[in-house]
């Protein structure tokens, strides 16, 4: 069964779309990322044009979000105060990133900028979490003490110190503040909720307890993804309504299962399981940037007219 879909200009499979959407917003749910940096690298490697794929992921990632985050705050995994802090960063980087985003398709290198962006965070941010979810598994096998959550270094130097009772913390609002403004950029140029690099920095930055992150990275991508959405369709027109509607159904059965599953799994093995998922779309990427296309050159003679 196909279905047309009018901004990206191709037909699709109903059943492949459903599929996608529920595969990621199972990720969603599980992990407390929004799955742009999963579906995003579905789409584009599916046909969908790049900037299309970025724009309407968003779409999908705010419903996977709010059903993934409702699923937490019913088990007060929610940090609501470092939420907004993480919020108000956020929506200031998506404003920015989406200006970015206009002018590097304008220009004509935003697909090639937005495959090297996913690249780069993933192999980067999927080799750190990996290090350091086996040693944190090798450490509790060996009987090793956990590095204890709340534990900071040069976080305690830093002003405007607040005190985060769900999670435990008495930080400076200035690391999540800083960390929003990256994670709305993301979202901007690369269509993520920016779960993928939040989740790790609020564990081994902000040291953040793993249950509270999770509910807390979907909280802030709900809103700060609808805010892109919002600036890509009215700036950059390249939302796809049939594809992301698509996507939405899939998105939000997945992310109930995904937070189901996340109860029954330790931390340090559902940061071990996602680092290789990063690690694999990753590879993914650079191995489509390097191979060899079919036709080197394109001429399209017989459409011009001779003079």
């Amino acid at each position: 069964m196909l279905v047309y879909l009018p901004i990206a200009e191709i037909s699709f499979n109903v059943y492949l779309l459903l599929g996608i959407g529920a595969a990621v917003g199972f990720l969603s749910g599980m992990f407390g990322v929004g799955g742009g940096f999963l579906m995003t690298p579905l789409l584009i490697f599916n046909g969908i044009p790049a900037a299309v794929a970025v724009s309407t992921g968003a779409n999908q990632i705010v419903a996977s979000s709010v059903s993934g985050a409702l699923a937490h705050w019913r088990r007060k995994g929610v940090d609501m105060k470092m939420g907004a802090i993480l919020l108000s960063g956020g929506l200031l980087g998506s404003l920015g990133g989406v200006f970015l985003f206009q002018y590097l398709r304008k220009i004509g290198v935003v697909d090639v900028v937005i495959t090297l962006a996913y690249v780069f965070f993933l192999g980067a941010i999927g080799t750190l979490m990996l290090y350091e979810s086996m040693r944190a598994i090798l450490r509790a096998r060996s009987g090793g003490a956990a590095r204890r959550a709340g534990h900071h270094s040069w976080l305690h130097g830093l002003p405007f110190k607040m005190r985060f009772p769900q999670s435990r913390l008495y930080v400076s609002a200035i690391p999540p503040f800083s960390l929003g403004i990256l994670t709305g950029v993301l979202a901007s140029i690369m269509g993520v909720g920016g779960g993928f690099f939040l989740v790790p920095a609020m564990i081994y930055i902000l040291r953040m307890p793993t249950n509270v992150v999770i509910g807390t990275s979907l909280f802030q991508g709900i809103f700060v993804m609808a805010f892109t959405t919002i600036l890509q369709s009215a700036a950059n027109k390249t939302v796809d309504i049939v594809l992301a509607l698509f996507l939405i159904v899939g998105g939000v059965i997945g992310a109930q299962i995904g937070a189901a599953v996340a109860q029954k799994l330790r931390g340090d093995y559902l940061r071990a399981i996602l680092a290789l998922i990063v690690l694999a779309v990753g590879v993914r990427l650079a191995f489509e940037l390097t191979i060899k296309p079919h036709e080197l050159f394109s001429l399209d003679l017989l459409k011009r007219p001779v003079r």
